[in-house]
């Protein structure tokens, strides 16, 4: 993934992440409330918004980056964040608002995903920048 990618990716799920933050928030408050589902929601809210920023800073690691073992992990980290936060936030946002129970275990896939974003971090920290 390419700093510009990444960037617009971090930007993309920041903005939907303050946006879908501040429905459950307010028009759907009373919904997740009924359902007992407005710490999912949150939960799902925060997950996004964390990671939409680690996205952005990534982007300016990978700007700064020359080619090699630590701009490919640093990008593999990019990917593995941006599905997560579709798999894990996202699978949240539909339990929240009704969607069938079958679509639970795609939640710790979404996590795994954001658990191996950040191992592809730690790796390019690990490896020598020539």
């Amino acid at each position: 993934m390419t700093h510009r990618v990444t960037l617009l990716s971090g930007a993309v799920l920041g903005l939907v992440g303050v946006a879908i933050g501040a429905f459950g928030a307010h028009a759907l408050r009373p919904f997740l409330l009924q359902r007992g589902m407005i710490e999912a929601w949150q939960t799902a809210v925060q997950y996004q918004l964390i990671h939409a920023v680690a996205l952005v800073g990534l982007a300016g690691w990978l700007r700064a980056t020359p080619e090699g073992a630590a701009r490919s992990r640093a990008a593999k980290a990019a990917w593995c964040w941006t599905a997560g936060v579709i798999l894990f936030s996202g699978s949240l946002y539909w339990l929240a608002a009704g969607a069938p129970r079958w679509l639970g275990p795609v939640t710790p896939l979404g996590g795994l995903s954001l658990l191996a974003g950040w191992l592809f971090v730690v790796l390019a920290a690990v490896v020598p920048v020539p």
